[in-house]
């Protein structure tokens, strides 16, 4: 068992967070690159560790670097709750996420429902001294700035996107595990330079 269990999706941003497996009882795993991957990883290392707590740490592109919560590249962020983009029907402008077409993405009568979006558990009162923040889980990046607008007509709260929270805070919520995300910006989102 170990208090806390620090995901980072790959091993190239592992190498530039060592001082977290300086830690004590801290254990620090790559989880891998977007959400197939990263929910199984998460789900195994919780399995086998039984962690008190989870963090996932890494980079996001931003949404919004001159608004008033944006984020510009080289900030870093905690995110208070995080959405899900691509999991429903169609595709462009004909694209319906699961919950504008009525389903929960896991809505079993003895758990708690999953819709598009997941708010964080903050049992540990860690979100109070941060503001509220929405980080958009994507299957791939932007690729420019109509796939930035596209994501922000369905999720407009959102700031940043990245390949891994929703699918690792699914994981936490299902072992009921409090989850932190912290995301380096790393870009703007839809910038491939």
């Amino acid at each position: 068992m170990t208090d806390w269990l620090v995901l980072i999706p790959t091993e190239f941003e592992r190498r530039y967070l060592t001082l977290f497996s300086e830690l004590e009882s801290t254990t620090v795993k790559v989880c891998g690159v977007g959400p197939i991957v990263s929910a199984a990883k998460t789900a195994e290392f919780i399995g086998v560790y039984q962690p008190k707590r989870v963090m996932l740490l890494g980079i996001a592109g931003s949404y919004r670097a001159e608004s008033v919560g944006g984020l510009r590249p080289g900030a870093a962020a905690i995110f208070s709750d995080v959405a899900c983009f691509g999991v429903g029907v169609g595709a462009g402008e004909n694209y319906e996420t699961a919950g504008e077409m009525g389903w929960q993405q896991w809505g079993a009568a003895d758990d708690d429902p999953i819709g598009d979006v997941i708010q964080l558990n903050d049992r540990l009162g860690f979100l109070k001294r941060f503001q509220e923040r929405q980080l958009l889980t994507v299957c791939a990046a932007s690729g420019n700035k109509e796939d930035v607008s596209k994501r922000l007509r369905k999720f407009p709260n959102a700031v940043a996107e990245d390949m891994e929270g929703f699918a690792v805070a699914t994981a936490c919520q299902f072992f009921r595990k409090p989850l932190v995300i912290i995301r380096g910006i790393s870009n703007l989102a839809g910038d491939r330079e």
